[in-house]
């Protein structure tokens, strides 16, 4: 009876270890995910009309000016980490919701690029090292 009850004992730990494993799994990733960051903020320009606030799904994301008549309203600003790096959906998310806060048709990306945003200096040997992170600035324009 004894060794029985040691079997079961041992067979439900086995089980409770195996169903544990994958959700493990499933929450040090979904840590390693929530770590990404975006802070993302607009300025409009002084002078340049100011539009009422457009849904963002129909902001467009452009890499070069476009050839239509526009005026440019304003620039947003994101600063994105680079490690764990946020996914390219967040990020046009973030340009697309602050270009839409100031009326945009379109934000058009002037800089992408990985900058240092820190120093550290650590360990016993005074080990030296640098953060980094993503900055993306975009003109918000309208079309006329």
């Amino acid at each position: 009876m004894r060794i029985s009850m040691y079997r079961m004992c041992a067979d439900s730990k086995r089980i409770a270890l195996r169903s544990l494993a994958p959700l493990s799994l499933i929450l040090f990733a979904g840590l390693l995910i929530s770590c990404a960051s975006i802070d993302s903020q607009h300025m409009q320009y002084a002078g340049a009309t100011h539009y009422a606030p457009v849904d963002p799904v129909r902001v467009e994301i452009l890499r070069a000016e476009p050839m239509r008549p526009h005026e440019r309203v304003g620039e947003v600003y994101l600063d994105a980490s680079a490690e764990p790096e946020p996914s390219v959906n967040k990020v046009e998310e973030k340009l697309r919701a602050e270009a839409a806060k100031m009326g945009a048709d379109a934000v058009v990306i002037v800089y992408d690029g990985i900058l240092p945003t820190g120093a550290y200096v650590s360990g016993a040997w005074w080990d030296r090292g640098t953060e980094s992170g993503r900055k993306l600035v975009g003109v918000a324009i309208k079309y006329r």
